[in-house]
Protein backbone atom coordinates (compact mmCIF):
# COMPACT_ATOMS: atom_id res chain seq x y z
CA UNK A 1 0.00 0.00 0.00
CA UNK A 2 1.08 3.38 -1.29
CA UNK A 3 0.99 6.10 1.59
CA UNK A 4 1.25 9.66 0.28
CA UNK A 5 3.72 11.82 2.76
CA UNK A 6 1.99 13.90 4.35
CA UNK A 7 2.30 18.12 3.78
CA UNK A 8 4.56 20.45 6.04
CA UNK A 9 2.75 22.35 8.20
CA UNK A 10 4.72 25.25 7.25
CA UNK A 11 3.86 24.04 3.13
CA UNK A 12 0.10 24.62 3.72
CA UNK A 13 -1.58 28.30 2.09
CA UNK A 14 -3.66 28.63 5.29
CA UNK A 15 -0.41 28.11 7.72
CA UNK A 16 1.48 30.75 5.51
CA UNK A 17 -0.77 33.66 5.97
CA UNK A 18 -1.53 32.77 9.35
CA UNK A 19 2.20 33.15 10.23
CA UNK A 20 2.56 36.16 8.21
CA UNK A 21 -0.57 37.64 10.35
CA UNK A 22 1.31 36.34 13.57
CA UNK A 23 4.43 38.04 12.34
CA UNK A 24 2.89 41.57 11.37
CA UNK A 25 0.89 41.36 15.26
CA UNK A 26 3.96 40.20 17.01
CA UNK A 27 5.79 43.37 15.28
CA UNK A 28 3.59 45.61 16.51
CA UNK A 29 3.35 44.05 20.24
CA UNK A 30 7.22 44.39 20.17
CA UNK A 31 6.94 48.09 19.86
CA UNK A 32 4.39 48.53 21.64
CA UNK A 33 6.72 46.96 24.20
CA UNK A 34 9.80 48.65 23.64
CA UNK A 35 7.50 52.11 24.08
CA UNK A 36 6.53 50.91 27.75
CA UNK A 37 10.40 49.90 28.35
CA UNK A 38 11.23 53.27 27.41
CA UNK A 39 8.22 55.47 29.38
CA UNK A 40 8.89 53.14 32.54
CA UNK A 41 12.96 53.71 32.15
CA UNK A 42 12.25 57.35 31.77
CA UNK A 43 9.74 58.64 33.54
CA UNK A 44 8.34 58.69 36.72
CA UNK A 45 5.41 57.26 36.79
CA UNK A 46 2.03 57.32 39.40
CA UNK A 47 0.53 54.20 40.54
CA UNK A 48 -2.45 54.18 37.89
CA UNK A 49 0.33 54.98 35.25
CA UNK A 50 2.62 52.24 36.47
CA UNK A 51 0.16 49.51 36.86
CA UNK A 52 -0.96 50.08 32.69
CA UNK A 53 2.87 49.46 32.36
CA UNK A 54 2.49 45.86 34.06
CA UNK A 55 -0.36 45.01 32.10
CA UNK A 56 1.20 45.86 28.78
CA UNK A 57 4.26 43.48 29.90
CA UNK A 58 1.77 40.90 30.84
CA UNK A 59 0.06 40.75 27.99
CA UNK A 60 3.22 40.70 25.89
CA UNK A 61 4.43 37.87 28.12
CA UNK A 62 1.58 35.94 26.64
CA UNK A 63 1.89 36.64 23.55
CA UNK A 64 5.56 35.85 23.11
CA UNK A 65 4.49 32.91 24.48
CA UNK A 66 1.56 32.32 21.57
CA UNK A 67 4.04 33.15 19.02
CA UNK A 68 6.57 30.34 20.64
CA UNK A 69 4.21 27.78 20.30
CA UNK A 70 3.20 28.79 17.07
CA UNK A 71 6.56 28.63 15.88
CA UNK A 72 7.42 25.25 17.06
CA UNK A 73 3.90 24.18 15.29
CA UNK A 74 5.04 26.13 11.89
CA UNK A 75 8.31 25.29 11.51
CA UNK A 76 8.68 21.50 13.61
CA UNK A 77 10.24 20.15 10.80
CA UNK A 78 12.86 22.63 10.02
CA UNK A 79 14.10 23.03 13.52
CA UNK A 80 17.10 22.36 14.27
CA UNK A 81 21.07 22.66 14.75
CA UNK A 82 21.70 25.32 16.89
CA UNK A 83 17.56 26.63 16.40
CA UNK A 84 17.14 23.72 18.69
CA UNK A 85 19.21 25.36 21.36
CA UNK A 86 18.43 28.93 20.94
CA UNK A 87 14.41 27.34 20.88
CA UNK A 88 15.02 25.65 24.22
CA UNK A 89 16.75 29.02 25.56
CA UNK A 90 14.20 31.03 24.45
CA UNK A 91 11.58 28.87 26.14
CA UNK A 92 13.24 28.82 29.47
CA UNK A 93 13.41 32.49 29.70
CA UNK A 94 9.76 33.07 28.71
CA UNK A 95 8.51 30.82 31.30
CA UNK A 96 11.42 32.30 33.92
CA UNK A 97 10.23 35.59 33.49
CA UNK A 98 6.60 34.48 34.21
CA UNK A 99 7.16 32.59 37.40
CA UNK A 100 7.07 36.08 39.13
CA UNK A 101 3.41 36.78 37.86
CA UNK A 102 1.84 33.74 38.80
CA UNK A 103 4.33 31.85 41.44
CA UNK A 104 5.93 32.78 44.73
CA UNK A 105 9.22 31.04 45.58
CA UNK A 106 10.22 31.32 48.88
CA UNK A 107 14.23 32.16 48.56
CA UNK A 108 13.79 32.12 44.58
CA UNK A 109 16.85 33.49 42.51
CA UNK A 110 17.41 37.12 42.20
CA UNK A 111 17.39 36.59 38.31
CA UNK A 112 13.99 34.84 38.44
CA UNK A 113 12.12 37.23 40.42
CA UNK A 114 13.35 40.45 40.09
CA UNK A 115 11.71 43.01 37.48
CA UNK A 116 14.82 44.45 36.14
CA UNK A 117 15.78 40.71 34.53
CA UNK A 118 12.65 40.33 33.69
CA UNK A 119 11.95 43.65 31.83
CA UNK A 120 15.83 43.09 30.07
CA UNK A 121 14.04 39.68 28.95
CA UNK A 122 11.19 41.00 27.32
CA UNK A 123 13.20 44.32 25.54
CA UNK A 124 15.53 41.28 23.99
CA UNK A 125 12.35 39.27 22.95
CA UNK A 126 11.27 42.51 21.34
CA UNK A 127 14.41 43.56 19.98
CA UNK A 128 14.33 40.08 18.35
CA UNK A 129 10.67 40.23 16.75
CA UNK A 130 11.42 43.91 15.26
CA UNK A 131 14.79 42.73 13.50
CA UNK A 132 12.66 39.86 11.91
CA UNK A 133 10.20 42.12 10.76
CA UNK A 134 13.15 44.72 9.43
CA UNK A 135 14.95 41.27 7.87
CA UNK A 136 11.10 40.39 6.28
CA UNK A 137 11.67 43.98 4.69
CA UNK A 138 14.66 43.85 3.26
CA UNK A 139 13.70 40.45 1.78
CA UNK A 140 10.74 42.91 -0.39
CA UNK A 141 14.22 43.84 -2.53
CA UNK A 142 14.16 46.81 -0.59
CA UNK A 143 16.85 49.66 -2.49
CA UNK A 144 19.42 48.68 0.15
CA UNK A 145 20.61 53.11 0.09
CA UNK A 146 17.28 53.36 0.87
CA UNK A 147 17.24 50.83 3.76
CA UNK A 148 20.38 52.13 5.50
CA UNK A 149 19.56 55.57 5.36
CA UNK A 150 15.86 54.80 6.83
CA UNK A 151 17.58 52.74 9.44
CA UNK A 152 19.99 55.24 10.42
CA UNK A 153 17.10 57.78 10.57
CA UNK A 154 15.13 55.73 12.29
CA UNK A 155 17.80 54.76 15.26
CA UNK A 156 18.69 58.32 15.15
CA UNK A 157 15.03 59.87 15.92
CA UNK A 158 14.16 56.59 18.53
CA UNK A 159 18.11 58.07 20.44
CA UNK A 160 16.63 61.73 20.27
CA UNK A 161 13.49 61.06 22.04
CA UNK A 162 15.45 58.66 24.60
CA UNK A 163 17.57 61.72 25.40
CA UNK A 164 14.41 63.90 25.94
CA UNK A 165 13.79 61.22 28.68
CA UNK A 166 13.69 63.19 32.06
CA UNK A 167 16.13 60.64 33.47
CA UNK A 168 18.15 61.25 30.86
CA UNK A 169 19.17 64.87 31.69
CA UNK A 170 20.11 66.55 34.91
CA UNK A 171 17.67 68.03 37.21
CA UNK A 172 17.11 71.24 36.31
CA UNK A 173 17.78 70.75 32.66
CA UNK A 174 15.26 71.04 30.26
CA UNK A 175 17.19 69.49 26.63
CA UNK A 176 15.62 71.63 23.60
CA UNK A 177 14.37 68.85 20.65
CA UNK A 178 16.72 70.36 18.23
CA UNK A 179 20.23 69.65 20.76
CA UNK A 180 18.38 65.91 21.60
CA UNK A 181 18.26 65.30 17.61
CA UNK A 182 21.97 67.17 16.82
CA UNK A 183 23.35 64.82 19.83
CA UNK A 184 21.73 62.07 18.67
CA UNK A 185 22.92 62.34 15.31
CA UNK A 186 26.33 62.74 16.38
CA UNK A 187 26.11 59.65 17.98
CA UNK A 188 24.64 57.87 15.91
CA UNK A 189 26.62 58.90 12.88
CA UNK A 190 29.81 58.48 14.66
CA UNK A 191 30.91 62.22 15.13
CA UNK A 192 31.56 63.66 18.11
CA UNK A 193 29.95 67.20 17.51
CA UNK A 194 27.37 68.58 19.94
CA UNK A 195 26.01 71.71 21.23
CA UNK A 196 25.81 71.12 25.18
CA UNK A 197 28.71 69.76 27.28
CA UNK A 198 27.90 65.89 27.84
CA UNK A 199 29.37 65.65 31.39
CA UNK A 200 27.35 68.60 32.20
CA UNK A 201 23.74 67.96 30.53
CA UNK A 202 23.42 64.12 30.67
CA UNK A 203 23.31 61.43 33.68
CA UNK A 204 25.10 58.75 33.85
CA UNK A 205 21.47 57.31 32.44
CA UNK A 206 22.09 59.80 29.46
CA UNK A 207 25.62 58.93 28.49
CA UNK A 208 24.58 55.14 28.61
CA UNK A 209 22.16 55.94 25.62
CA UNK A 210 25.06 57.90 23.75
CA UNK A 211 27.63 54.79 24.18
CA UNK A 212 24.36 52.52 22.80
CA UNK A 213 23.78 55.34 19.90
CA UNK A 214 27.28 55.29 19.44
CA UNK A 215 27.82 51.42 19.24
CA UNK A 216 24.83 50.77 17.26
CA UNK A 217 25.93 53.65 14.45
CA UNK A 218 29.83 52.07 14.81
CA UNK A 219 28.29 48.71 13.94
CA UNK A 220 25.86 49.84 11.61
CA UNK A 221 22.27 48.94 11.58
CA UNK A 222 22.24 46.52 9.21
CA UNK A 223 24.71 44.53 10.55
CA UNK A 224 22.73 43.95 14.14
CA UNK A 225 19.78 43.22 12.54
CA UNK A 226 20.96 41.05 10.10
CA UNK A 227 23.17 39.17 12.43
CA UNK A 228 19.83 38.72 14.78
CA UNK A 229 18.35 37.63 11.27
CA UNK A 230 21.10 35.02 10.72
CA UNK A 231 22.08 34.26 13.70
CA UNK A 232 19.02 33.84 16.18
CA UNK A 233 16.28 33.37 13.61
CA UNK A 234 18.48 30.75 11.63
CA UNK A 235 18.47 32.30 8.19
CA UNK A 236 17.63 35.35 5.96
CA UNK A 237 16.80 35.91 2.49
CA UNK A 238 18.67 35.40 -0.49
CA UNK A 239 18.88 38.93 -1.66
CA UNK A 240 18.99 40.32 2.16
CA UNK A 241 22.21 37.98 2.11
CA UNK A 242 23.70 39.60 -0.79
CA UNK A 243 23.11 42.86 -0.10
CA UNK A 244 24.76 42.32 3.16
CA UNK A 245 27.92 40.20 1.55
CA UNK A 246 29.10 43.70 -0.09
CA UNK A 247 28.27 45.40 2.69
CA UNK A 248 30.40 43.78 5.23
CA UNK A 249 32.82 42.60 2.91
CA UNK A 250 32.33 38.92 3.43
CA UNK A 251 34.17 36.86 0.60
CA UNK A 252 31.02 34.09 0.10
CA UNK A 253 27.57 33.65 0.98
CA UNK A 254 28.39 30.70 3.45
CA UNK A 255 30.97 32.52 5.16
CA UNK A 256 28.29 35.57 5.99
CA UNK A 257 27.53 33.82 9.58
CA UNK A 258 31.21 34.07 10.26
CA UNK A 259 32.42 37.42 9.23
CA UNK A 260 29.53 38.90 11.23
CA UNK A 261 30.24 36.58 14.07
CA UNK A 262 33.95 38.00 13.86
CA UNK A 263 32.78 41.77 13.28
CA UNK A 264 31.01 41.21 16.72
CA UNK A 265 33.64 39.49 18.19
CA UNK A 266 36.48 41.69 16.75
CA UNK A 267 34.45 44.70 18.38
CA UNK A 268 33.89 43.66 21.93
CA UNK A 269 37.41 42.00 22.04
CA UNK A 270 39.28 45.32 21.37
CA UNK A 271 37.25 47.50 23.28
CA UNK A 272 37.19 45.30 26.44
CA UNK A 273 40.89 45.33 25.79
CA UNK A 274 40.71 48.95 25.74
CA UNK A 275 38.89 49.52 28.63
CA UNK A 276 41.25 47.13 30.70
CA UNK A 277 44.24 49.68 29.62
CA UNK A 278 42.55 52.70 30.12
CA UNK A 279 41.19 51.89 33.34
CA UNK A 280 45.01 50.90 34.41
CA UNK A 281 46.15 54.37 32.70
CA UNK A 282 43.76 56.37 35.02
CA UNK A 283 42.88 54.11 38.31
CA UNK A 284 42.94 56.49 41.33
CA UNK A 285 44.17 59.70 39.62
CA UNK A 286 40.76 61.61 38.62
CA UNK A 287 39.09 61.32 42.18
CA UNK A 288 36.67 58.67 40.87
CA UNK A 289 35.26 55.49 42.82
CA UNK A 290 35.87 52.17 40.68
CA UNK A 291 32.56 52.06 39.50
CA UNK A 292 32.71 56.04 38.19
CA UNK A 293 36.77 54.50 36.43
CA UNK A 294 34.87 51.41 35.12
CA UNK A 295 32.28 53.42 33.30
CA UNK A 296 34.68 56.13 32.49
CA UNK A 297 37.02 53.27 30.66
CA UNK A 298 33.99 51.49 28.86
CA UNK A 299 32.75 54.84 27.65
CA UNK A 300 35.75 56.54 26.33
CA UNK A 301 36.82 52.75 24.88
CA UNK A 302 33.27 52.35 23.36
CA UNK A 303 33.66 56.27 21.51
CA UNK A 304 37.60 55.94 20.44
CA UNK A 305 36.88 52.54 18.85
CA UNK A 306 33.87 52.98 16.89
CA UNK A 307 35.63 57.05 16.07
CA UNK A 308 33.16 59.09 17.76
CA UNK A 309 35.08 61.13 20.23
CA UNK A 310 32.61 61.71 22.47
CA UNK A 311 33.88 61.99 26.48
CA UNK A 312 32.25 61.92 29.42
CA UNK A 313 34.73 64.15 30.72
CA UNK A 314 34.18 68.67 30.94
CA UNK A 315 36.03 70.32 28.00
CA UNK A 316 37.05 66.63 26.03
CA UNK A 317 40.11 65.42 26.89
CA UNK A 318 41.64 68.87 27.37
CA UNK A 319 40.29 68.39 30.80
CA UNK A 320 43.29 69.35 33.44
CA UNK A 321 42.58 66.18 35.08
CA UNK A 322 43.91 64.22 32.22
CA UNK A 323 45.59 66.26 30.19
CA UNK A 324 49.18 66.65 32.13
CA UNK A 325 50.79 62.97 33.12
CA UNK A 326 48.25 60.56 31.04
CA UNK A 327 50.27 60.04 27.82
CA UNK A 328 49.95 56.21 28.14
CA UNK A 329 45.95 56.94 28.03
CA UNK A 330 46.13 59.16 24.92
CA UNK A 331 48.61 56.31 23.48
CA UNK A 332 45.61 54.01 24.24
CA UNK A 333 42.65 56.07 22.84
CA UNK A 334 45.00 56.48 19.76
CA UNK A 335 45.69 52.78 19.23
CA UNK A 336 41.84 52.10 19.12
CA UNK A 337 40.97 54.95 16.98
CA UNK A 338 43.24 53.52 14.46
CA UNK A 339 42.26 50.08 14.81
CA UNK A 340 38.44 51.22 14.46
CA UNK A 341 39.55 53.16 11.12
CA UNK A 342 41.06 50.44 9.67
CA UNK A 343 37.94 48.83 8.64
CA UNK A 344 36.52 45.48 9.54
CA UNK A 345 37.96 43.84 5.97
CA UNK A 346 41.18 44.75 7.56
CA UNK A 347 40.65 42.51 10.53
CA UNK A 348 39.13 39.89 9.11
CA UNK A 349 42.71 39.69 6.87
CA UNK A 350 44.78 40.07 10.16
CA UNK A 351 42.75 37.06 11.29
CA UNK A 352 43.59 35.04 8.09
CA UNK A 353 46.82 36.26 7.92
CA UNK A 354 47.59 35.12 12.02
CA UNK A 355 45.71 31.48 11.84
CA UNK A 356 47.67 30.53 8.82
CA UNK A 357 51.07 31.27 10.80
CA UNK A 358 49.74 29.81 13.45
CA UNK A 359 48.63 26.54 11.22
CA UNK A 360 51.91 26.41 9.44
CA UNK A 361 53.84 26.59 13.10
CA UNK A 362 51.59 23.88 14.64
CA UNK A 363 52.45 21.60 11.12
CA UNK A 364 55.89 22.40 11.68
CA UNK A 365 55.79 21.41 15.36
CA UNK A 366 54.13 17.84 14.56
CA UNK A 367 56.47 17.54 11.90
CA UNK A 368 53.35 17.12 9.13
CA UNK A 369 53.45 17.80 5.21
CA UNK A 370 53.51 21.79 5.10
CA UNK A 371 50.22 23.32 3.86
CA UNK A 372 50.05 24.87 0.04
CA UNK A 373 51.68 28.38 0.69
CA UNK A 374 49.62 31.44 -0.36
CA UNK A 375 51.74 34.17 -2.14
CA UNK A 376 49.02 36.95 -1.77
CA UNK A 377 47.80 36.33 1.74
CA UNK A 378 47.70 39.85 2.46
CA UNK A 379 45.29 41.66 0.21
CA UNK A 380 45.57 44.51 -1.82
CA UNK A 381 43.29 46.32 0.26
CA UNK A 382 45.18 45.86 3.15
CA UNK A 383 48.28 46.72 2.12
CA UNK A 384 46.63 50.34 0.88
CA UNK A 385 45.20 50.95 4.48
CA UNK A 386 48.43 50.38 6.04
CA UNK A 387 50.86 51.77 4.09
CA UNK A 388 48.20 54.89 3.60
CA UNK A 389 47.26 55.35 7.16
CA UNK A 390 51.11 54.65 8.10
CA UNK A 391 51.81 57.92 5.39
CA UNK A 392 49.14 60.00 7.39
CA UNK A 393 49.90 59.17 10.90
CA UNK A 394 53.70 60.30 10.30
CA UNK A 395 52.99 62.97 8.17
CA UNK A 396 50.10 64.45 10.52
CA UNK A 397 52.90 64.12 13.36
CA UNK A 398 55.71 65.86 11.80
CA UNK A 399 53.77 68.42 10.92
CA UNK A 400 51.56 69.19 13.75
CA UNK A 401 54.68 69.24 15.88
CA UNK A 402 57.37 71.46 13.16
CA UNK A 403 53.96 73.87 13.65
CA UNK A 404 52.65 73.88 17.20
CA UNK A 405 55.66 72.87 18.95
CA UNK A 406 56.48 76.28 20.36
CA UNK A 407 52.66 77.38 19.95
CA UNK A 408 49.76 75.66 21.05
CA UNK A 409 52.06 72.71 22.38
CA UNK A 410 54.24 75.21 24.35
CA UNK A 411 54.85 74.65 27.84
CA UNK A 412 54.45 71.30 27.89
CA UNK A 413 57.09 68.78 28.40
CA UNK A 414 58.53 67.08 25.39
CA UNK A 415 57.22 63.44 26.19
CA UNK A 416 53.56 65.45 25.85
CA UNK A 417 54.79 67.25 22.61
CA UNK A 418 55.22 64.16 20.88
CA UNK A 419 52.37 62.54 22.57
CA UNK A 420 49.95 65.09 22.00
CA UNK A 421 51.35 65.58 17.99
CA UNK A 422 50.95 61.71 17.22
CA UNK A 423 47.43 62.14 19.20
CA UNK A 424 46.25 65.34 16.90
CA UNK A 425 47.43 63.67 14.09
CA UNK A 426 45.15 60.52 14.67
CA UNK A 427 42.01 62.14 16.31
CA UNK A 428 40.94 64.04 12.63
CA UNK A 429 40.53 60.50 11.26
CA UNK A 430 38.04 60.33 12.07
CA UNK A 431 37.11 60.42 15.97
CA UNK A 432 37.61 64.08 17.11
CA UNK A 433 38.72 64.17 20.05
CA UNK A 434 39.93 67.12 21.45
CA UNK A 435 43.21 67.78 23.90
CA UNK A 436 44.46 70.86 22.81
CA UNK A 437 41.99 73.90 21.95
CA UNK A 438 41.82 74.16 18.08
CA UNK A 439 41.68 77.78 17.85
CA UNK A 440 45.65 78.05 19.32
CA UNK A 441 46.46 76.09 16.47
CA UNK A 442 47.67 77.96 13.76
CA UNK A 443 46.24 78.22 10.05
CA UNK A 444 48.63 75.57 8.62
CA UNK A 445 47.92 73.41 11.18
CA UNK A 446 43.91 73.96 10.67
CA UNK A 447 44.73 73.59 7.04
CA UNK A 448 46.63 69.96 7.68
CA UNK A 449 43.92 69.37 10.25
CA UNK A 450 40.88 69.69 7.54
CA UNK A 451 42.92 67.74 5.43
CA UNK A 452 43.33 64.93 7.48
CA UNK A 453 39.47 65.06 8.50
CA UNK A 454 38.56 65.06 4.42
CA UNK A 455 40.51 61.77 3.66
CA UNK A 456 39.58 59.83 7.39
CA UNK A 457 39.63 56.21 7.81
CA UNK A 458 39.22 53.04 5.55
CA UNK A 459 36.51 51.77 4.07
CA UNK A 460 33.88 49.50 5.75
CA UNK A 461 35.34 51.19 9.00
CA UNK A 462 33.54 53.25 11.70
CA UNK A 463 35.40 55.77 10.05
CA UNK A 464 34.28 58.87 8.04
CA UNK A 465 36.07 61.08 5.41
CA UNK A 466 36.44 59.99 1.97
CA UNK A 467 38.23 56.65 2.91
CA UNK A 468 42.25 56.34 2.46
CA UNK A 469 41.39 53.75 -0.07
CA UNK A 470 40.06 56.36 -1.71
CA UNK A 471 43.20 58.97 -1.68
CA UNK A 472 45.31 56.20 -2.96
CA UNK A 473 43.43 55.24 -5.77
CA UNK A 474 43.18 58.74 -6.69
CA UNK A 475 46.70 59.50 -6.32
CA UNK A 476 47.73 56.40 -8.15
CA UNK A 477 45.37 57.69 -11.16
CA UNK A 478 46.88 60.58 -11.00
CA UNK A 479 50.84 59.23 -11.28
CA UNK A 480 49.52 57.04 -14.09
CA UNK A 481 48.55 60.14 -15.72
CA UNK A 482 51.65 62.24 -15.37
CA UNK A 483 53.49 59.14 -16.66
CA UNK A 484 51.96 58.61 -19.62
CA UNK A 485 50.22 55.37 -18.57
CA UNK A 486 47.15 54.08 -19.88
CA UNK A 487 46.19 51.78 -16.78
CA UNK A 488 46.27 52.31 -13.07
CA UNK A 489 48.88 50.02 -11.07
CA UNK A 490 49.04 49.53 -6.66
CA UNK A 491 51.38 47.41 -5.54
CA UNK A 492 51.29 45.43 -8.70
CA UNK A 493 48.33 45.07 -8.96
CA UNK A 494 45.98 46.72 -12.29
CA UNK A 495 43.06 48.46 -10.34
CA UNK A 496 39.40 47.84 -12.21
CA UNK A 497 38.04 50.70 -14.09
CA UNK A 498 35.02 50.27 -11.65
CA UNK A 499 37.44 51.27 -8.66
CA UNK A 500 38.63 54.52 -10.72
CA UNK A 501 35.58 55.53 -11.43
CA UNK A 502 34.06 55.27 -8.05
CA UNK A 503 37.47 56.73 -6.96
CA UNK A 504 36.63 59.81 -8.98
CA UNK A 505 33.02 60.02 -8.26
CA UNK A 506 33.37 60.18 -4.36
CA UNK A 507 35.99 62.97 -4.35
CA UNK A 508 33.86 64.89 -6.71
CA UNK A 509 30.91 64.28 -4.32
CA UNK A 510 32.51 65.23 -1.26
CA UNK A 511 33.51 68.35 -3.00
CA UNK A 512 30.41 69.17 -4.02
CA UNK A 513 28.54 68.56 -0.99
CA UNK A 514 31.44 70.11 1.32
CA UNK A 515 31.22 73.14 -0.76
CA UNK A 516 27.04 73.29 -0.71
CA UNK A 517 26.57 72.74 2.57
CA UNK A 518 29.14 75.59 3.80
CA UNK A 519 27.47 78.24 1.49
CA UNK A 520 24.17 77.21 2.52
CA UNK A 521 25.72 77.77 6.84
CA UNK A 522 27.72 81.34 5.71
CA UNK A 523 24.13 82.30 4.46
CA UNK A 524 22.32 81.24 7.73
CA UNK A 525 25.19 82.29 10.01
CA UNK A 526 26.73 85.67 8.76
CA UNK A 527 28.11 86.48 11.95
CA UNK A 528 30.09 83.60 12.29
CA UNK A 529 33.64 83.29 11.01
CA UNK A 530 33.92 81.52 8.11
CA UNK A 531 37.22 79.41 8.99
CA UNK A 532 35.10 78.22 11.72
CA UNK A 533 32.13 77.24 9.42
CA UNK A 534 34.58 75.43 6.87
CA UNK A 535 35.99 73.46 9.49
CA UNK A 536 32.63 72.83 10.74
CA UNK A 537 31.79 71.38 7.53
CA UNK A 538 34.29 69.43 7.15
CA UNK A 539 34.30 68.39 10.39
CA UNK A 540 30.53 67.01 10.07
CA UNK A 541 30.42 65.77 6.48
CA UNK A 542 33.68 63.14 7.57
CA UNK A 543 31.97 62.75 10.78
CA UNK A 544 35.14 63.91 12.79
CA UNK A 545 33.78 66.24 16.01
CA UNK A 546 36.30 68.35 15.90
CA UNK A 547 35.35 72.00 16.28
CA UNK A 548 36.80 75.86 16.60
CA UNK A 549 34.05 75.93 19.51
CA UNK A 550 31.07 77.04 16.52
CA UNK A 551 28.55 74.17 17.55
CA UNK A 552 27.26 75.94 20.62
CA UNK A 553 26.97 79.24 18.55
CA UNK A 554 25.18 77.69 16.04
CA UNK A 555 21.20 78.68 15.65
CA UNK A 556 18.04 75.95 15.46
CA UNK A 557 18.30 75.86 11.49
CA UNK A 558 22.23 75.56 11.18
CA UNK A 559 22.16 73.10 14.05
CA UNK A 560 19.48 70.59 11.74
CA UNK A 561 21.83 71.62 9.12
CA UNK A 562 25.04 70.38 10.09
CA UNK A 563 22.58 67.39 11.72
CA UNK A 564 21.52 66.40 8.18
CA UNK A 565 25.18 66.68 7.11
CA UNK A 566 26.24 64.12 9.69
CA UNK A 567 23.66 61.59 8.30
CA UNK A 568 24.84 62.52 4.71
CA UNK A 569 28.49 61.60 5.83
CA UNK A 570 27.25 58.61 8.17
CA UNK A 571 25.32 56.99 5.15
CA UNK A 572 27.29 58.09 2.40
CA UNK A 573 26.94 61.27 -0.49
CA UNK A 574 26.68 59.09 -3.26
CA UNK A 575 24.24 56.31 -1.64
CA UNK A 576 21.91 59.01 -1.05
CA UNK A 577 21.78 60.51 -4.38
CA UNK A 578 20.92 56.47 -5.02
CA UNK A 579 17.95 56.73 -2.49
CA UNK A 580 16.21 59.18 -5.62
CA UNK A 581 18.16 58.59 -8.69
CA UNK A 582 16.90 55.19 -10.20
CA UNK A 583 19.28 53.16 -11.77
CA UNK A 584 19.93 52.10 -14.94
CA UNK A 585 20.50 48.88 -16.67
CA UNK A 586 23.86 49.05 -18.78
CA UNK A 587 23.10 48.44 -22.13
CA UNK A 588 24.18 45.60 -24.10
CA UNK A 589 25.63 47.92 -27.14
CA UNK A 590 28.49 50.05 -27.11
CA UNK A 591 28.15 53.55 -28.46
CA UNK A 592 31.20 55.09 -30.59
CA UNK A 593 34.35 56.52 -28.47
CA UNK A 594 35.56 59.85 -28.92
CA UNK A 595 37.75 61.97 -26.49
CA UNK A 596 37.69 65.28 -24.73
CA UNK A 597 39.85 67.54 -24.52
CA UNK A 598 41.42 67.97 -20.99
CA UNK A 599 43.63 70.76 -19.77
Amino acid sequence: MNLKPTADVASLPIAKKADRWVRIIMFMVAVVTMGAIVVDYGFVLYPKEQALIEDIYLFAWWMFGVSYVWNLIYQWGVIKGKKIIFTVIWGLLWAAIGINNFVTIPGSSYWLTHRIPQVIVMFLFSVLEVSRGITNIINKRTNPAILMAAGFAFVIGFGAFMLLLPRSTQDGIVLPVVDAIFVSTSAVCVTGLTPVEIAEVFTTEGQIIIAMLIQIGGLGVMTITSFFALFFMGGSGLYNQFALRDLVGSETMSSLLSTLLSILAFTFIIEGIGALCIWFSIHGTLGMNLQEELFFSIFHAVSAFCNAGFSTLYRNLGNEAIMYGHNAFFLIISSLIVLGGLGFPILMNFKSILFYRLKTWGRSLLRKPKQPAFIHLTQLNTKIVLTTTLILIVLGSVGLALLEWNGAFAGLPVADKITQSIFNAIAPRTAGFISIDLTTFSLLSIMLYMGLMWVGGAAQSTAGGIKVNTLAVAWAGLVSVIKGKDRVVLFKRELSEDSIRRAAAVVFGSLLCVTGFFVALVALEPNLPARGLLFETISAFATVGSSLNISPQLGDYSKLLVSLLMFTGRVGFITLLMCFIKAEKTPHYRLPKDSVIIN
